[in-house]
């Protein structure tokens, strides 16, 4: 009699899966295929990239004495699976939701995740360093870092690699082609290639042949094998000279190749590192992914038989959506505007712009770095350069930021999408600190939307504004359904607005908590309380004559913002203190980011842990008028 259970429910640990025989395995994948599926249908996140791993997860699990030897995978939107596998397939359906899984790799989650991820190409660096500690500790674990091609498109993974190569650590680095866009149409003749070139025999004969052949007749032998490999393999010469032995490519999908050349590798005793080439497809199994564009890259909630993803109805267009419009409007009255991405050209609404003047937009990889200094290049020659970059991928060209930007003064207008908290994305993808890490640096201008039409006049100032670099910070997600005007207007530099008077509490927003605070107006003024609510609009460089007018005009100040500390409120009270404002009986509170990561939840619950929605306001506010009563 059969055991009609099916295999996945075995399969608590790694270490159930190692128990099974090697013809079990493609069963197990497609069975944990259908669980990635089924998760993610309930939950929404990331799933295409997740679907095109699947095998190669089921492989390295098998193959691989896990947790001793170390998985490290880039970014983590592929590490559903990876999750089902490692002991957390029971809470699965809590993904990316308040207390639940986070949508990538995780070290406080699971000693399967040895690294946090979540911003690209870091897997390389961070598993050469594991391989180094282990050579110091003599060790004799694997660490084995899965890079897809487009991180490769980042230099740290080349820095990476270039350090590796120098070491001769024993590192695997499995490039997870899912574009085929490095590789050719892998064949029968390249996987067989592939398990030789990894095979012990293969190894131990081509180092005793490079030991006793003459000179000569060396220089001929390794010339004719790179010949011979290119051919075939159409790639690898790169890495090769990196450093590394090059094999593939080879069918990412197929456990019956894949299996015996990670074996071979894991046996291998050699101390180099070893790239593996690996192509995949994105979304592969599942029909609906496979058939779209982006192959379910990022989904809502969806139907697992037809693909239909739950989409609630809009009450107002997205924050990105209007960005995108506002650009195309001022580009089609001015040429010199160009816009700029670093591989998030739909997230960022650049595709828009790219249909309307595709020979204005570029889209430079994920290399953040590249487009700042690539932007400030635009600049000295008098064009007008938008780089649009989410706030938590800008910290990533910092440097570029300081030294090539700011230093020369430089009109680079900088647009950062994803300002404030994220909901189901986490502490990665928060845009905590943009308002501290540019306010900071003298010779900018920084402003943050209050709402869709504000952010619409700020494009504008941007386009307009070529005294030096200039930053616009806006949220994810909707706007707030405000009336929207026809064209942007030009605001006046560091300038905010007053948008509702009163005379005991003033209430000073920058950015998106604006609604908030007229909530919280409006709530207290039930409670006899009259609040002023200004919109600074800049937070650099400070409308000090509306400040001062605050402050003069009110016995408490408040300022409220979607950041961390050291960023608008700190060069509010800077201000104050040095302009002798804060006087007997005058209160001043700060309203920010507290200082923690905040995990992955519903935007509204994450807001209200900060201590920034409506009633949060007027609990502070009502808080120190009664300490002062």
């Amino acid at each position: 009699m059969t055991d009609a259970t099916p295999l996945l429910d075995r399969i608590k640990t790694p270490a159930d899966l190692r128990k099974l025989k090697k013809g079990q395995l493609r069963q197990a994948a497609d069975e944990l295929r259908a669980a990635t599926i089924h998760a993610v249908s309930k939950t929404g996140g990331h799933l295409g990239a997740g679907l095109g791993v699947v095998e190669l997860t089921t492989a390295l699990h098998y193959v691989f004495d896990t947790p001793s030897d170390r998985i490290v995978w880039d970014v983590g939107h592929q590490a559903y699976p990876h999750k089902i596998l490692t002991g957390r397939r029971d809470r699965i359906e809590t993904l990316r939701k308040g207390g639940g899984l986070s949508g990538f790799t995780r070290r406080a989650e699971s000693e399967f995740d040895p690294f946090g991820a979540a911003h690209s190409s870091t897997s390389i660096s961070a598993a050469l360093g594991m391989a180094v500690a282990r050579d110091f500790d003599k060790g004799s674990n694997h660490v084995i870092a899965v890079i897809g091609d487009g991180a490769m498109s980042a230099g740290m993974a080349y820095e990476a690699m270039n350090n590796a190569g120098a070491m001769k650590s024993r590192l695997l680095v499995i490039l997870n082609d899912n574009d085929m866009s490095i590789a050719p149409p892998v064949g029968a003749l390249s996987h067989h290639l592939a398990r030789v070139v990894s095979s012990k025999t293969y190894q131990d004969i081509r180092h005793l042949t490079r030991e006793l052949l003459p000179k000569p007749l060396k220089n001929t032998a390794r010339k004719a094998e790179e010949t011979a490999r290119e051919m075939i393999t159409g790639g690898g010469a790169l890495f090769e000279e990196l450093g590394f032995l090059y094999i593939g490519p080879i069918d990412g999908h197929d456990l019956d190749h894949l299996v015996p050349v990670l074996e071979n590798i894991r046996d291998d005793g050699a101390e180099r590192p070893i790239l593996l080439h690996v192509v995949t497809k994105k979304g592969h199994g599942y029909q609906p992914a496979e058939a779209s564009a982006d192959k379910l890259h990022a989904v809502a909630r969806f139907d697992v038989a037809t693909g239909a993803q739950a989409k609630s109805q809009p009450n107002a267009p997205t924050y990105t959506r209007v960005f995108a419009n506002a650009l195309i409007q001022e580009a089609r009255d001015d040429p010199k505007v160009v816009a700029i991405t670093a591989a998030m050209p739909s997230g960022t609404g650049l595709d828009l712009f790219e249909k309307a003047f595709p020979e204005r937009m570029f889209d430079v990889g994920i290399a953040e770095q590249h487009a700042v200094t690539f932007a400030a290049g635009l600049a000295t020659e008098g064009y007008k350069p938008f780089c649009v970059i989410y706030s938590t991928f800008l910290q990533r060209a910092y440097d570029q930021v300081v030294h090539d930007v700011a230093i020369q003064n430089l009109p680079v207008r900088f647009a950062m999408d994803r300002a404030g908290l994220v909901g189901a994305d986490g502490a990665t993808h928060a845009g905590s600190f943009d308002l501290a890490y540019l306010c900071c640096l003298p010779n900018f201008v920084v402003m943050a939307a209050a709402d869709e039409a504000e952010l619409k006049h700020m494009v504008a100032t941007c386009a307009a504004y070529d005294a030096g670099p200039i930053a616009l910070r806006y949220p994810r997600g909707e706007g707030v359904g405000v009336e929207m005007p026809e064209r942007g207007q030009v605001l006046p530099i560091g300038k905010g607005r007053v948008v509702r008077e009163g005379k005991d509490v003033a209430i000073l927003s920058l950015g998106a908590r604006l609604q908030s605070a007229l909530q919280a107006a409006e709530h207290l003024a039930t409670r006899g309380i009259s609040c002023t609510v200004a919109d600074a609009r800049f937070a650099k460089p400070l409308d000090r004559e509306l400040i001062a007018r605050l402050a003069r005009g009110h016995r408490m100040l408040v300022t409220v913002e979607e950041g961390s500390i050291g960023g608008f409120g700190s060069h509010v009270l800077d201000y104050l203190a040095n302009a002798d404002l804060i006087r007997p009986g005058f209160k001043v509170r700060t309203l920010k980011l507290p200082d923690e990561f905040l995990d992955h939840d519903d935007p509204f619950k994450q807001y209200e842990r900060a201590g920034l929605n409506a009633p949060d306001i007027v609990r502070a506010i009502e808080t120190q008028l009664a300490e002062t009563a």
